[in-house]
């Protein structure tokens, strides 16, 4: 707990990605709210598949939603949203004793609209008045189409997670969009103290791809016809993007375009590390936590992962150790053949089935229950 809590030193909040209605009704989380420094939480249509699927908590609204003829997907909204609404208020006191710099609660629109920018926008318009609390957060993807959504919302003064980043370029994007948002509202006379936003980039699933890249450049006997050998590279490309998105960040804070939006009320968009649960056993379980501690930075952390860290994890500050070396490691990775755009790319679509795969499989669960209920 005290690691947890070390890392508001360093400027970093600890956010969790995980969310259900069991964490919310035995108090577990108020608990890691008061114990742990939790300062607010992410989820997805994977993490409420797994809470909703596994588990009897929602099944008396469920048939309740049935009873009264709710579709399908407005049962999903229904029981999504009340979670959501619940977890803000938990955080509320959070949000309020940090001035709106933390305490949110993030809630993505479907993964169906991934590729779809004005249905994005419609959507998080909507989930953001079914929720109505001021430390919500609308989750959008930042696919080439989901960046336009993400500017219009957050010129709306919706509180915006822009997700699913795996590149600095497409990090970069976004925090163009995020600097185009907040001059339409000041050109407008809006304010911008209370619009928030973070972008989610995601580490783990950038070396599991990447490895597996590497492994295939390697012979039998761990040589490479590859010179020099990539094999030093493996476990270390995710880590090296983060440290060179947060570069960009640093470097973006730093103009003249920026200083007059903060002295205009406006807060930074933070760097917001995800995918943090180490994938590949052979690296340490904190990895993603110990090497990118910073200012003006999030993790939010698997309940795996942030118990990890509470126990054997290293607060320091990490993340601004190594820049020149994170940019070698790009440069030696496309000299192996590696071209980084194509791998992100990869991820970007892997990214959205994997929300899509379990969204589906929800709704169809909830279609079951649903036509089932007694009218």
């Amino acid at each position: 707990m005290r690691k947890l809590r070390k890392l508001a030193e360093y400027g970093q909040s600890f956010w969790l990605d995980d969310l259900s209605r069991d964490l919310i009704q035995s108090g577990e989380l108020a608990r890691r709210i008061a114990d742990q420094d939790l300062r607010g939480i992410t989820s997805n249509p994977a993490i409420f598949a797994n809470s909703i699927g596994n588990s009897t908590a929602y099944d008396a609204q469920l048939r309740e939603l049935a009873a009264a003829g709710r579709t399908t997907t407005a049962i999903y909204e229904a029981l999504t949203t009340s979670d959501v609404r619940d977890a803000c208020d938990l955080l509320r006191p959070v949000y309020d004793a940090t001035d709106g710099v933390d305490g949110y609660v993030s809630l993505e629109v479907s993964p169906l609209l991934a590729r779809d920018t004005e249905a994005s926008i419609a959507e998080g318009r909507h989930l953001a008045t079914l929720v109505d609390r001021p430390n919500l957060m609308i989750k959008i993807p930042g696919t080439v189409e989901g960046i336009p959504a993400v500017e219009t919302l957050l010129a709306d003064g919706i509180n915006v997670n822009v997700t699913l980043l795996f590149s600095v370029e497409r990090y970069q994007a976004v925090a163009e969009a995020w600097l185009r948002a907040l001059e339409r509202r000041h050109a407008a006379g809006l304010p911008l103290a209370r619009v928030a936003s973070v972008a989610s980039f995601f580490v783990s699933r950038i070396d599991t791809l990447v490895d597996q890249l590497i492994d295939h450049r390697l012979r039998p006997d761990g040589s490479s016809p590859v010179t020099p050998s990539p094999a030093h590279l493996r476990g270390r490309i995710a880590i090296a993007s983060a440290k060179l998105a947060y570069a960009g960040y640093r470097r973006m804070v730093g103009t003249e375009r920026w200083q007059r939006l903060a002295e205009a009320g406006a807060r930074p968009q933070r760097l917001l590390w995800a995918s943090t649960g180490t994938k590949n056993p052979a690296y340490g379980d904190t990895l993603y936590v110990d090497t990118l501690i910073g200012p003006d930075t999030v993790n939010t952390m698997p309940l795996a992962t942030a118990a990890a860290f509470g126990d054997h994890g290293k607060p320091a500050r990490t993340l601004v150790r190594g820049v020149p070396d994170a940019r070698r490691a790009l440069r030696e990775l496309k000299a192996a053949g590696i071209d980084l755009r194509y791998v992100t790319w990869q991820l970007e679509n892997d990214g959205i089935q994997k929300f899509i795969e379990p969204y589906a499989k929800l709704l169809a669960g909830i279609e079951k229950k649903r036509s089932s209920a007694p009218a």
